[in-house]
Formats: structure tokens, C-alpha cells, sequence
């Protein structure tokens, strides 16, 4: 399985992708924002490992070029303490973020658990669903309200089904990180809280607040239909 790295710092890079090689996978790396733009969407990978500051560009540019017309999984490289840039980067379609510097042997768990998360169009599950005005068809990994489809990433999708199919029982936060990023939260992690968040705007947008979803205090979210 072939990863790209898309970083300016060539020594972490050789770095890294060596370490991803002794890991099983393959890893081509490029140095600047339009190069992995480029690479990202040329179909030879199977996931990106992008980095916000970029000389040429920047990751956030970046991402949002991609997104436009992939949805390759994206793992967002951000320094520490940039939390504008974490949530940025999760609302424009990044699958997860790592702070640099990170833990090689943490980087490789995040990556392999956004691999194993369904891509959009697989067919995990094709049972459609019906909650009153929102149709949840599996299938084509689509939900719409009134007609209207929701434009979601793949996370925000596999968060919205696990909520809908708990039918009204709250989720903890515990069990969406493990369920949904595919790793236990750590206290310090609010990786599941922006992608909530991100995903209820959207949805009451597209429904007025006809769905919505209500937080249960340290606990976790319920959906409302």
C-alpha cells in the first residue's frame, strides 16, 4: 500500500518513510503544496500524510483543492498548539491530525485506522434508512433531507450512521473516538468533538434544525429526528 508525504523537511521525511517501508508500506514523498496536490490526485496512493506549512502553498489550500475531487484519505501534519489550523483542517475534509512532533508508531495507527474506514461509494452497507424526512441509503453512502443530499466526508458520514443507528441512545465520546477514528480518546484529544461539531452545523443547515444533535454533558451526543 503506497502512502504520500507531502513535507518540506526532507531529513524527517527520509525519516519517516523509512519507517513506514519497515512498517509494510510504501511511501513517495514531495516537498511543496502544488506537488501534492498533484500527487494526491494522480490515483497512486492509497492515503496522504500532508503538512500545513508548505512552501508554494500551504496544507490547508491544499486540502481544500483535493477535497474538491478526491476522497483519499488525509492525515493533517500541524504543529503544536495550532488549534485553528486542527479545525480547519477537519472541516474541510481531513480524516484525522497529528502534532509534530509525533510519535512514529502513533502516526501508523492513525494511518491504518483511516484506511480501514469505508471510503465513500464502497458498499460497507447497503440498507437504506428512513427517519422521517432524512433517507439514509448505505449503499451509495449518501443521506439526504427533503431531496437534498448532504455534502459530508467520509468520517462526518460513518459518525452520522453511528448516531442514527443508535436510535435515540446517547453515544459516548469514548465509543465514537474507538468506533469512528478507530483509536481509545486520551483525555487531551478532541479529535471526535471538532468532527461532531462540524457535522451538526451541517446538518442544520441543510435541515433548520429539524435533526439535530443534542450533547449529553461529558458523555457523548444523541441524534434527534
Amino acid at each position: 500500500m503506497r502512502v504520500l508525504l507531502v513535507d518540506d523537511d526532507e531529513e524527517l521525511t527520509v525519516m519517516l518513510a523509512e519507517y513506514l517501508r519497515g512498517e509494510g508500506f510504501e511511501a513517495d514523498a514531495v516537498g511543496t503544496a502544488m506537488r501534492g496536490k498533484d500527487a494526491a490526485l494522480s490515483g497512486r496512493y492509497a492515503a496522504v500524510l500532508l503538512d500545513v506549512m508548505l512552501p508554494g502553498g500551504n496544507g490547508i489550500d491544499a486540502l481544500r483543492d483535493i477535497r474538491r475531487r478526491s476522497e483519499i484519505p488525509i492525515i493533517m501534519l500541524t504543529a503544536k498548539g495550532s488549534d485553528t489550523e486542527r479545525v480547519l483542517g477537519l472541516e474541510l475534509g481531513a480524516d484525522d491530525y497529528v502534532t509534530k512532533p509525533y510519535f512514529a508508531p502513533e502516526l501508523v495507527a492513525r494511518l491504518r485506522a483511516v484506511l480501514r474506514r469505508p471510503a465513500r461509494g464502497t458498499n460497507a452497507s447497503i440498507e437504506r434508512l428512513t427517519f422521517a424526512d432524512l433517507e439514509f441509503d448505505g449503499g451509495r453512502r449518501s443521506i439526504t433531507w427533503r431531496g437534498t443530499a448532504m455534502d459530508l466526508t467520509p468520517t462526518e458520514f460513518n459518525l452520522f450512521e453511528a448516531l442514527l443507528r443508535a436510535e435515540g441512545r446517547v453515544s459516548t465520546k469514548d465509543e465514537l473516538s474507538l468506533r469512528i477514528l478507530g483509536r481509545r480518546r486520551l483525555s487531551y484529544d478532541r479529535s471526535i468533538e471538532m468532527h461532531v461539531s462540524n457535522l451538526r452545523q451541517k446538518i442544520e443547515r441543510v435541515t433548520l434544525g429539524a435533526v439535530r444533535i443534542e450533547t449529553i454533558r461529558s458523555v457523548g451526543w444523541r441524534i434527534q429526528v
